[in-house]
């Protein structure tokens, strides 16, 4: 995937808004120093994006920490910024989510959503909890700043395996999803029966069909589904609800 598709994919089409006038510059930085003025005392990470730049217009200490990078170079990525720390896979759930709260008029609506981040502390993506909401709009142009707040998932907590489990069979569900698509109806009840752990005469015996014809499905299964073992076809299975 490219950087321009990546960045569609997070953001969408690259922002026209004009730059801020004297007035609207003033209005995000009274907004950006209330926020500051607490965001160190806060659980997780309050991060206030900047609607006309597509970039980060502050982040709380702990969030700076993490990414080991000041504020200034942090709002001098603009919008590279999601392309450098956050998975897009992800993005391809919770950003229209997002774009559907900014043409929202109900001023206490608020977006939740796990998304994977990749900090100084770990270099792997780590699972966080975000909450989103707007911080600021203004009546002509609608909003000026949203504000986040990211929580890490605790890794050694026994709930976070399960969460992650689940959030990356919902990824593998959305990458997967035509070539499960493409499969008939008995090669999916093959595929249930192979996740579940039948032998192919089992399988027959089951279905009324030849050992033989069952085996040509695996094969068909392996080529369609691009699995080369009987483990991705288990994932094929439990991520589409076979089993």
């Amino acid at each position: 995937m490219s950087a321009t598709t990546t960045r569609r994919v997070l953001l969408g089409p690259p922002n026209r808004l004009p730059p801020a006038t004297a007035a609207q510059q003033a209005s995000i930085t009274q907004a950006v120093a209330e926020v500051a003025a607490t965001a160190d005392l806060h659980p997780g990470v309050t991060i206030v994006h900047n609607l006309l730049t597509d970039g980060i217009e502050y982040m709380s200490r702990r969030g700076l920490e993490l990414l080991q990078i000041s504020l200034p170079a942090l709002r001098d990525l603009g919008a590279d910024y999601y392309l450098r720390f956050f998975n897009p896979v992800d993005a391809q759930d919770y950003v229209p989510r997002i774009y559907e709260l900014l043409e929202s008029a109900d001023p206490t609506c608020v977006v939740s959503f796990f998304q994977q981040v990749r900090t100084t502390e770990n270099p792997e993506y780590t699972w966080y909890f975000s909450t989103t909401r707007i911080l600021l709009r203004e009546a002509e142009l609608g909003p000026l700043l949203l504000i986040t707040t990211a929580s890490p998932i605790d890794p050694l907590h026994h709930v976070t395996h399960k969460v992650s489990r689940l959030l990356e069979e919902n990824n593998f569900l959305r990458q997967h999803a035509p070539l499960f698509a493409s499969l008939t109806r008995r090669e999916r009840e093959v595929l249930r029966l192979l996740a579940l752990g039948h032998t192919a005469p089992q399988i027959g015996a089951e279905l009324f069909l030849a050992t033989q014809t069952v085996e040509t499905h695996r094969r068909n299964l392996r080529h369609k589904l691009h699995a080369e073992s009987q483990f991705e076809l288990g994932q094929y299975a439990r991520a589409f609800d076979l089993i």
